[in-house]
């Protein structure tokens, strides 16, 4: 084993040995299907009933409003809203419904609540007296609604990207999501093993350790051997995170909501009433069920995740050799924690860019930021996956190859650069550096 390998094997033995380290891959996972449990548990909670009042100065129009699973609508004849409002607080009312007069000419009807109702319970309170609301229009015009249900047609755009080559190809919201949520994954690990590198650097240079390996290898070796160690670390852990999380979440929700989820599928089932289908466009109707997996048109089945997990492993490993490099050349330059501060901006700069670049691209895939940055080295890691995810035509794989090509060669530029002020700063005590100083580093010849 050469010199290089003696330092990955120590810098990786070192950290997975560490009780920090065992305790953090178990407890993340742990900490992950906590939180699924407990949005889970909240989520189920169904006995939450709410009572509420109806104010309707429509004069009637309202009466045959109906209550939902969870709330029921009660109607006091005669009374008005200034009323309703200064008994609400000593009242059994959690909630009051106001109905204003002209509600047919678009005026907006009033929710005053003590505990904010939640989303579902707004958004089916809306369906029903929007339902209300357009059968009585059609009285008002002399339309019978079974008429108007023959004659009205709700529809959504399919979008069908169409390649010079002549082949389509469908594309949805949901896969920029999928490739959001990795290209997050890669900014994540980046920053939190490139730290790594750079703490690890500044701890063996105040202890003067380094001044002892540097008399067995060279800078630039002992440099390599602590980037690609720490880099296995990452893996290791990222891949136990993987494995764990899953069984962890399998486990809680077979040992703990296993008789809910089943409930809860049964009454989706049959819960087919006739507010939703008036309500509802037929798009939202024919939407796919998300928990029912084995549909192939759910979006998991809809992404090619070999391809994806391929991608996100050489983007995780290219990326962070690219910007651990620099942290390592800046953990060399300075003594502790508080001086890195002045370097750590241009460092991080472009990684904090790609990630605003990429909400904007789930907006607009198209547009000549995303094509930039996914070319870009210092962006490509996080900007392209996502482009994968959404979907490249055939004539666009070339893009996908020179933005691998370019982050290659983004990192040999970028750990030559490193090395060079390496091998000056790992040895340099109690001096504070600026720019000018890195710079007369990097033009420095042997």
């Amino acid at each position: 084993m050469g010199k290089i390998g003696l330092i990955i094997q120590r810098e990786y033995l070192t950290r997975v040995k560490k009780k920090s380290f065992l305790l953090m891959t178990i407890l993340g996972p742990l900490l992950l299907a906590g939180v699924v449990a407990l949005v889970a548990y909240l989520g189920f909670q169904d006995d939450k009933e709410y009572d509420i009042l109806v104010v309707d100065d429509s004069g009637g129009a309202f009466s045959s409003l109906e209550g939902g699973d969870n709330y029921t609508f009660h109607f006091i004849d005669g009374l008005g809203i200034e009323e309703a409002k200064d008994s609400f607080k000593d009242s059994e009312y959690s909630v009051i419904l106001h109905l204003p007069d002209g509600i047919l000419a678009q005026k907006r009807p009033i929710l005053y609540f003590k505990e904010q109702p939640s989303m579902s319970v707004e958004k089916s309170i809306e369906a029903r007296i929007e339902n209300l609301v357009e059968r009585e229009k059609l009285k008002l015009y002399d339309i019978s609604y079974a008429d108007y249900k023959r004659i009205k047609t709700e529809f959504s755009l399919t979008m069908i990207k169409f390649t010079e080559s002549g082949e389509e190809e469908t594309v949805t919201r949901e896969k920029a999501l999928v490739g959001f949520f990795f290209g997050l994954a890669v900014y994540l690990f980046i920053f939190l093993y490139g730290v790594q590198v750079m703490r690890g650097v500044i701890e063996e240079k105040n202890n003067r350790i380094v001044e002892v390996i540097i008399s067995s290898v060279k800078p630039f070796q002992l440099m390599m051997g602590k980037i690609v160690g720490i880099a296995l670390v990452g893996l290791t852990q990222f891949v136990l995170w993987i494995v764990l999380s899953f069984t962890f979440i399998t486990v809680t929700q077979q040992v703990l909501f296993q008789d809910k989820m089943e409930s809860i599928a049964q009454q989706q089932v049959q819960k087919s009433t006739e507010i939703s289908k008036q309500t509802a466009p037929k798009q939202m109707q024919a939407d796919v069920d998300f928990s029912d997996l084995t549909n192939p048109n759910h979006i998991v089945n809809r992404i090619n995740w070999p391809l994806m997990l391929s991608l996100f492993l050489f983007y995780f490993i290219g990326g962070y050799l690219l910007y651990s490099a620099l942290f390592a050349a800046i953990g060399s330059a300075v003594d502790n924690d508080t001086d890195t501060q002045q370097f750590m901006l241009p460092v991080t700069a472009p990684l904090i860019v790609a990630y605003f670049i990429a909400f904007t691209l789930m907006e607009n895939p198209e547009s000549d930021a995303a094509f930039w940055a996914s070319l870009i080295p210092f962006t490509s890691p996080i900007i392209m996956i996502e482009r994968v995810a959404i979907g490249l035509s055939p004539n666009e794989y070339w893009e996908l190859g020179l933005s691998m090509v370019l982050l290659v060669l983004g990192f040999i530029f970028t750990t030559w650069l490193a090395g060079k002020i390496y091998r000056t700063g790992v040895l340099m005590y109690g001096k504070k550096v600026n720019y000018k100083e890195l710079w007369k580093w990097i033009r420095y010849h042997d």
